[in-house]
């Protein structure tokens, strides 16, 4: 007689995206695996006396959440963080800020989310408004994007930056007219030397700002504290019913860490991180990419992609456009010469690597699949699931390309101006009316057969997989020249679930429920598909099964 399983979950409205079985009510799980899928009497009569049996009273049950655009050591540091999201006004930030300067005995007073215009709108925000804020301590705060620091002048001066420093490729220190920075610092390269004064050193953004690992090398103390950091996190998003993330940074100290919480049953989420390219990498540099998929190479944790960066964002004009922003001549900060991405992209696809660029601008997404199409004409087309990430200003020639490329759209419903989190007119002054309808054009890059995921990119917004989800399949309806990009919800779930775990190569044993497929399961509170979609951000996990492990109830 077979062995009774581990759990067994009843009475569910599962969502399988099996095509042989794409409905049932129940599974069984054993030693990690689903090992039956049906009706719920019929399960039911699996059970045994140790057989933990959980009641999805009607409630959606799916494949994990599969999160495939996510900062991890970023996002999970920042839960501890200020957080300035709501928060308008010189008066509401200085009360915000003191408050937290009060109870913190960090170097740098620290925050985020904080908005563009969160002086007033068209205000730009200066060291001298800091000052005001914070006169006696350093300061800085994040912009929600994570492409902008502000910071006031005792940080400026803290990170040595207060006359200008060299930069990378695409980064700036704005310097004001009297010589002196402005405490505007745009992009990884102008803000890094501030990031080294945060309560983890900057640590938990190496990965992001240089791709390499953290020097000096950490001691004991402060892995414990990285490591404990993440454990945070990974627990944050287990309650969101995550059971995978793609880490869009990445270098060896973040992947033994993860290691680490492995052996320590610790690692609540399988993760992939990524080897991260910078601009001013030789391509030798490649050769730790390769380092780093011998090294990791299991299921709960492994690299087979390289991450890069083509431009910046849009709201700090640093996203890279075919012309020049409204009422300017300027076009963007090109983090990647085009001949250089090109090289690094051929090479990268000989390795039979899979490779994932941030790609914002209208400009840097042609520049990014100019180099796709140069990787496959010198090696040969090949099943690359190469991925574009982000895709916010599309020009219309370019958007046949990823379907006949085979290029994956990975897109954030949440970071656009319908998605409901950010302000509905933050792009109104830095986007040309002709480019606003193929300006997060979703609906439109899934009608040409391109394959799409989702995600969030936390912490640029929360992981919170339910607020996502909402702005993709109920965004707000924005007024002409913006365009209808609505997703249904079985598209949106998909491309949350089987499409994010076909997009890193384990349709065979990830994100279906089936049998024999790994036991990563996510069972919801609601019937999804019975909701008002208005209100399908009130939906969370009410269980999460990751490994056949139980990571989070309710």
């Amino acid at each position: 007689m077979a062995a009774a399983p581990d759990l067994v979950i009843l009475n569910g409205k599962l969502v399988t995206f099996d095509p042989a079985r794409p409905r049932a009510e129940a599974l069984a799980v054993k030693h990690g695996t689903i090992t039956a899928v049906g009706a719920t009497g019929e399960i039911r009569g699996l059970a045994g006396s140790a057989t933990r049996v959980f009641d999805a009273q009607g409630a959606t049950v799916l494949p994990g959440f599969i999160d495939s655009h996510v900062h991890l050591f970023g996002g999970s540091v920042e839960l501890d963080y200020l957080n300035l999201y709501g928060v308008e006004g010189h008066d509401a930030l200085t009360e915000a800020v003191r408050a937290e300067a009060a109870r913190s005995d960090d170097r740098v007073v620290f925050a985020v989310m904080a908005a563009y215009d969160i002086l007033g709108p068209g205000r730009q925000t200066t060291r001298q408004d800091l000052d005001r804020v914070l006169p006696d301590r350093p300061f800085a705060m994040f912009a929600p994007d994570h492409h902008t620091i502000w910071a006031n002048t005792k940080a400026l001066e803290l990170g040595g930056i207060l006359h200008g420093g060299e930069t990378d490729a695409g980064s700036e220190i704005v310097i004001a007219p009297d010589g002196t920075a402005t405490g505007e610092l745009r992009e990884p390269g102008a803000y890094k030397p501030v990031l080294r004064h945060t309560r983890h050193g900057g640590r938990d953004m190496e990965g992001l700002v240089t791709g390499t690992d953290p020097v000096p090398a950490p001691g004991p103390a402060d892995r414990a504290r990285d490591k404990a950091a993440i454990a945070r996190g990974l627990a944050h998003c287990a309650s969101h019913g995550i059971t995978g993330l793609h880490n869009m940074d990445g270098n060896f100290y973040t992947a033994e860490l993860l290691t680490e919480l492995e052996a320590e049953g610790k690692l609540l989420c399988r993760t992939e991180v990524p080897f991260h390219l910078k601009s001013f990498d030789p391509l030798d540099r490649l050769e730790e990419a390769e380092e780093m998929r011998r090294r990791f190479s299991g299921d709960w944790i492994w690299t087979n992609r390289v991450k890069m960066f083509m431009d910046g964002v849009v709201e700090s004009r640093t996203a890279l456009m075919l012309r020049p922003y409204p009422g300017t001549t300027h076009v963007g900060d090109p983090v990647f010469g085009a001949d250089h991405f090109t090289e690094a992209c051929v090479r990268i696809d000989a390795m039979g690597l899979q490779i994932a660029t941030h790609a914002i601008g209208d400009l840097a997404i042609r520049r990014t699949l100019d180099g796709y199409e140069a990787a496959r004409r010198a090696n040969g087309v090949r099943d690359s699931r190469h991925r574009v990430e982000h895709i916010e200003v599309l020009h219309p020639d370019d958007l046949p390309r990823f379907a006949a490329l085979g290029v994956v759209a990975s897109i954030q419903p949440g970071h656009a101006p319908r998605g409901r989190i950010f302000p509905a007119h933050g792009l109104d002054e830095v986007l040309h009316p002709e480019q606003i309808p193929m300006a997060f054009a979703w609906q439109s890059i899934r009608q040409t057969g391109a394959r799409v995921c989702f995600s969030t990119d936390w912490p640029v917004i929360q992981v919170d997989v339910m607020d996502s989800v909402k702005a993709a399949a109920a965004p707000l309806e924005l007024p002409a020249p913006w365009t209808d990009q609505r997703q249904d919800l079985m598209d949106t779930l998909r491309s949350y679930t089987c499409d994010n775990a076909w997009v890193e190569f384990a349709e065979d044993r990830k994100g279906r429920l089936r049998d024999g497929f790994l036991a990563d399961i996510a069972v919801m509170d609601h019937d999804l598909e019975a909701m008002d979609p208005e209100a399908l951000d009130t939906a969370r996990a009410a269980l999460t099964v990751a490994g056949g492990r139980i990571t989070w109830e309710a």
